[in-house]
């Protein structure tokens, strides 16, 4: 038995539980002061969910979106539409629940399987099994997630040394990974190992989705971590205080070039010149293999009051203009490895990738 399997083992909170008829999502935007859930049931809800941020994580929103569609599914299937009808009021809500959040590709691939379900089921006019089919196929991606989280776990975890002093950037625990986690699911496996380690958590800006998320998460598991700005990182790799950086994807190229939040380059060019490795930790769903490389990877431009104001309180003049894209692309070349469930993908990234992928390079 694997350790992440044994007694020592605890999912931690997941993002999404489910009542009867109901989606219930953590709502991450009051975390770390209030753990509460969001009613994401309506299309509609989820829709908002996802886009402010109630559910984020480019695994988790793909699994929240699976979920939702399933849902618009079987409500739209009650409804006793023609099939010409249904399929087109289906692929509406498919479409607003798509345009989300545009470089999560996790969100696309998850949708896309539940559209390929649905239309198989109605193609062979079993109306009343849509519903059905389609919820299973939901549930068939969130277990998928937490497999693919452990697995993760267990193979970055053999990358971590005794004593590991490790940085990482924004969010990569269970609240985003939908499971144990990814980065975070590496730093909780090496941790609950015994192997003694410590992690500096970048505060993340503009939303601080280290300081808020990654430092609860890290609190609820006792694993020792300190807070920095993100300005910090440089500081303490000259000062060799860092060892090790992991980082989560939002959307992963056929080259290795990866998406993750804003500053995750910064972060890598920083630990190249300081001969730090640099990890990416993602499970395959966030590889596109449409995708050559990075320079085609949509980014999220989000608003710009996320920048001028902390919880709501104005931080610079009135009127300031702000540039705030979600996400940066870091290129292979400075990344060691990229952790998945299918073992640690290292360069020539471009065949290992299509052999973790089953493509023909």
């Amino acid at each position: 038995m694997s350790a992440l399997t044994s007694k020592s083992y605890h999912p931690g909170v997941l993002p999404i539980k489910f009542e009867p008829g109901r989606i219930m999502l953590v709502d991450q935007r009051k975390l770390p002061h209030e753990l509460c859930y969001f009613d994401a049931t309506e299309h509609d809800d989820m829709v908002f969910a996802i886009r402010d941020m109630v559910v984020r994580g480019a695994p988790s929103i793909g699994v929240a979106a699976a979920f939702g569609l399933a849902l618009d599914a079987g409500r739209l299937s009650s409804l006793n539409l023609n099939k010409l009808d249904f399929l087109k009021a289906f692929a509406q809500a498919n479409a607003e629940l798509n345009e989300t959040r545009p470089t999560a590709v996790n969100l696309r691939w998850a949708l896309q399987r539940i559209s390929v379900v649905v239309a198989q089921a109605a193609d062979h006019d079993y109306p009343g099994e849509i519903a059905n089919f389609a919820y299973k196929e939901a549930e068939k991606i969130f277990q998928e997630h937490l497999d693919a989280n452990l697995a993760i776990s267990e193979f970055g975890a053999q990358l971590v040394n005794e004593g590991a002093r490790i940085s990482t950037h924004c969010n990569a625990g269970g609240l985003a990974a939908c499971g144990y986690g990814t980065a975070l699911g590496v730093i909780r496996a090496a941790h609950f190992s015994g192997k003694n380690i410590s992690v500096y958590v970048d505060e993340t800006r503009p939303r601080n989705q280290g300081s808020k998320l990654t430092m609860w998460e890290l609190h609820q598991d006792g694993i020792p971590s300190t807070l920095i700005c993100d300005s910090m990182s440089g500081h303490l790799m000259m000062q060799g205080k860092i060892d090790l950086v992991i980082t989560g994807a939002d959307r992963i190229a056929r080259n290795g070039d990866s998406a993750n939040k804003i500053g995750t380059y910064n972060l890598a060019v920083l630990a190249h010149h300081h001969k730090i490795p640099f990890y990416i930790a993602a499970p395959l769903s966030t590889f596109d293999s449409e995708l050559i490389d990075g320079k085609n990877i949509p980014i999220e431009e989000r608003s710009s009051l996320e920048v001028v104001t902390i919880d709501g309180v104005a931080t610079t003049v009135p009127g300031a203009r702000a540039y705030n894209p979600g996400f940066d692309v870091t290129p292979a070349e400075l990344i060691a490895g990229i952790i998945t469930e299918a073992g640690v993908l290292r360069p020539d990234y471009k065949n290992s990738i299509a052999r973790a992928l089953k493509i023909e390079n």
